[in-house]
């Protein structure tokens, strides 16, 4: 067993829960099926998870994440205004933005980790607005200046044409030339890096065992969640819970396709939040997007 370090732990907010169709088959190798074949479940991934979320993802940088984030929009004319938080888990990069001066709206469909981003909002006093909605058919009352989706929320969209349809919705949802801006795990990642691995860490008030397996054929991976959360007011009764997640491997070059054919314009992609261009061994890749449609049009 390897201990990974929390920085590993780059889980999206945004989660489809299959049915747990390889335990009660007992077959490692039984294919993952369509989400129209097994049933998507939500509102469950992260319900144990949530309170301790930010206990395991402390040393995402976020305050520079945010700073390379506003560099790219400034560079494409965005330094204010009505911006959404796709996949916003928690509220920590929805806080950044709206220390920045931004102002945030935030949509996820696990309403604990929406709970915890309420108590952020109360402690800080930001006017955001959240919503409980699923990202593959979220709504807004109008049109923002941009769109930020970090933590590879894109992953847990497992079906490419649902993909389709959540970038049909941002563009529909942009401002004229309103830009995109969202990370995803490469392929490379998850064959290469994490593969059938099992990782661990510890904590005073909590652990975890994440073991990971990979399905190439699918271009799959499920990781399954062992937690072990201290009970409050106890210091040695640790409760144990189990979640299933799964994230699909894009590459760059569907992902490309997905934001041409939803009507995007693809601008460049950066390996993780460096200014240096995606490579093949990119394990995290930044995408930037422009709105086209509504009008307007660009060399």
């Amino acid at each position: 067993m390897q201990e990974v370090k929390s920085s590993l732990l780059f889980v999206c907010y945004e989660a489809v829960i299959y049915d747990k169709i390889r335990k009660e088959s007992g077959d490692r190798n039984t294919k993952v099926k369509s989400s129209e074949e097994v049933g998507v479940k939500y509102m469950q991934a992260y319900t144990n998870f949530a309170g301790v979320y930010d206990t395991f993802m402390d040393n995402v940088p976020y305050g520079e994440w945010a700073d390379r984030l506003e560099e790219i929009l400034k560079e494409y004319g965005v330094n204010n205004g009505l911006m959404l938080d796709l996949g916003c888990g928690t509220g920590s990069m929805t806080e950044c933005f709206a220390e920045r001066g931004y102002d945030m709206i935030g949509v996820d469909n696990a309403e604990d980790m929406l709970e915890i981003a309420v108590g952020k909002r109360e402690k800080s006093g930001y006017d955001i607005l959240y919503l409980l909605q699923d990202m593959r058919e979220f709504e807004l009352y109008g049109t923002v200046r941009a769109v930020i989706s970090v933590c590879d929320c894109v992953n847990y969209v497992a079906e490419p044409e649902e993909l389709l349809e959540v970038f049909r919705l941002v563009n529909n949802y942009l401002d004229p030339a309103g830009i995109f801006l969202f990370d995803f795990n490469t392929r490379f990642k998850y064959e290469r890096v994490l593969g059938n691995r099992t990782f661990a860490e510890s904590r005073d008030e909590c652990s975890f065992i994440w073991d990971n397996y990979y399905y190439e054929d699918e271009k799959m991976n499920e990781y399954e969640l062992t937690l072990f959360i201290r009970e409050e007011g106890t210091r040695k009764l640790f409760r144990k819970y189990q979640e299933t997640h799964y994230q699909r491997g894009y590459t760059l070059e569907e992902i490309k396709a997905l934001i041409e054919r939803s009507g995007m314009e693809y601008l460049r992609a950066y390996d993780a939040y460096s200014k240096h261009p995606a490579n093949a061994q990119s394990e995290r890749i930044l995408v930037a997007a422009r709105e086209r449609g509504k009008g307007l049009q660009f060399v």
